[in-house]
């Protein structure tokens, strides 16, 4: 994944556990959870926790957690990943908190339907956790499966938009 050289960072103490929150002059770049899978080195990248979009960003992230937020407004730049991830990326976008979908039905979503196994490459590649949220797609069986930053996050998160998994 190439991220844009505008990129900033701002660290963020997030209820499940710290966060990593990170923007371009396009938008939202990237949301982590420290350690998670897939984590791409972010030394490089200047810590600015002043940067409006980041504020803006944290302060969604806050809402969310608390309940009072179940959709973000937030710009975001997701240029980094290639055009298949891209697509998975934006399904992704399409399903609402308290909803699940499947690997399989994003695929079809995306028309793709044959490409499962690449959907879930996709998906575990986001790099706009939460945001994008990853945590709604379980398996065909409505089973948790993987999820870069832990399934006991994936559950958390579920459980606190009111999913029934």
């Amino acid at each position: 994944m190439k991220f844009d050289t505008s990129i900033v960072q701002a660290r963020y103490a997030g209820r499940m556990g710290p966060m990593i929150v990170a923007a371009t002059a396009r938008g939202l770049a990237g949301v982590w959870f420290e350690g998670q899978r897939h984590l791409p080195d972010t030394s490089g990248w200047p810590l600015q926790p002043e940067h409006p979009l980041l504020r803006q960003a944290i302060a969604q992230l806050d809402d969310y957690f608390a309940g009072r937020r179940s959709s973000f407004e937030l710009p975001l730049d997701l240029q980094g990943g290639t055009a298949f991830q891209r697509s998975v990326w934006q399904a992704l976008l399409a399903i609402p908190a308290g909803d699940t979908t499947s690997y399989g039905a994003l695929g079809q979503r995306i028309g793709k339907p044959a490409a499962v196994r690449a959907v879930g490459a996709a998906v575990g590649r986001n790099p706009v956790s939460i945001v994008v949220p990853c945590h709604r797609v379980l398996g065909a069986d409505g089973s948790l499966t993987g999820y870069a930053g832990g399934l006991e996050r994936k559950s958390a998160l579920l459980q606190l938009e009111g999913a029934l998994i």
